[in-house]
């Protein structure tokens, strides 16, 4: 039996025009007409699968983690049958009043979710909202499934089945990373008890270019080096 007495919270989606979401669009929040039964994570992981000639497998190496992808379906009713529960708990709901059409609704979605910027040459960036669930995302891809029809052909039931890609600010993923790849150059305060094999070892896991770094670095050698001395590491080709 459904507790009326309750508020049912609904998931809904917002739109920003920037992405450190700081600036929210006015009056633009969407929210579901009936809250999705499922919803679904991707995790995606790249790898580099180079493999040389003549060999039969090869050792794969980690190049980078996708941004996560969110699935789920927003169901767009015209037939007056579904009604916001949210609205029935407040005792406000008209019994008369005409239902949307599914087409105003897909257009409102549109319109709120989809509709380009002009002044930034790109769709909104997005929050989704709903009890634990905060994502923040684009919409990467959105099929509509029309499944009900009037007489005169209209559509009114459809399902729209939406894919949403996980974006980052770049301010937020710089400190987030921590990155300690050897694809970056690192710094390191060199301590009386380093060795520089030791160290180049540690970033780049294999202790062979050492001689590149003392060379990179302008050092007189590698095993007289003064205690306190920076020493740059930057990218190399393994």
């Amino acid at each position: 039996m459904l507790d009326f007495g309750h508020k049912v919270e609904k998931l809904y989606v917002e739109p920003y025009k920037d992405a450190e979401f700081s600036q929210p669009v006015p009056e633009s929040k969407f929210s579901a007409l009936i809250n999705p039964a499922t919803y679904n994570f991707s995790y995606k992981f790249e790898f580099d699968e180079s493999q040389a000639p003549g060999t039969s497998s090869t050792n794969l190496k980690f190049n980078r983690i996708l941004p996560r992808d969110l699935k789920f379906d927003f169901l767009f009713d015209g037939t007056g049958v579904v009604k916001d529960m949210s609205v029935l708990s407040l005792g406000i709901a008209n019994p008369f009043a005409k239902p949307v059409t599914v087409t105003e609704q897909i257009e409102e979605f549109k319109r709120k979710i989809i509709d380009f910027q002009s002044d930034r040459h790109r769709p909104y960036y997005l929050k989704i909202h709903w009890g634990e669930l905060l994502f923040e995302c684009v919409l990467k891809q959105m099929d509509i499934e029309y499944k009900v029809f009037a007489p005169d052909g209209k559509p009114i039931r459809a399902i729209a089945k939406c894919q949403f890609a996980e974006t980052i600010a770049d301010k937020k993923r710089a400190p987030k990373e921590n990155r300690q790849s050897p694809d970056i150059t690192h710094e390191r305060l060199f301590n009386a008890t380093d060795r520089l094999d030791h160290l180049t070892f540690k970033i780049y896991e294999m202790d062979e270019p050492y001689i590149q770094i003392a060379s990179f670095n302008e050092l007189d050698g590698f095993r007289k080096i003064q205690a306190g001395t920076k020493i740059y590491f930057p990218p190399i080709e393994k």
